[in-house]
């Protein structure tokens, strides 16, 4: 399976969050560490630990 991230730099840090759930943002040092860190995010809501985490709708626009 493949998802997305959407991720900025802030102060040293990369801060973001799994495209369907922006609700839950994490932040790491380097992109491996908040990349694991919102994998961890991403599991535990697919086994039902995060209560109420509805995935977020994506629509592409053309311009």
């Amino acid at each position: 399976m493949k998802t997305r991230v959407i991720y900025k730099e802030e102060d040293g840090w990369y801060v973001g969050h799994i495209q369907e759930y922006p609700d839950y943002e994490s932040q790491g040092k380097t992109l491996e560490e908040l990349k694991g860190n919102l994998l961890e995010i991403y599991k535990d809501i697919k086994e039902g630990l995060v209560p109420n985490a509805k995935p977020s709708k994506v629509l592409e626009l053309v311009v």
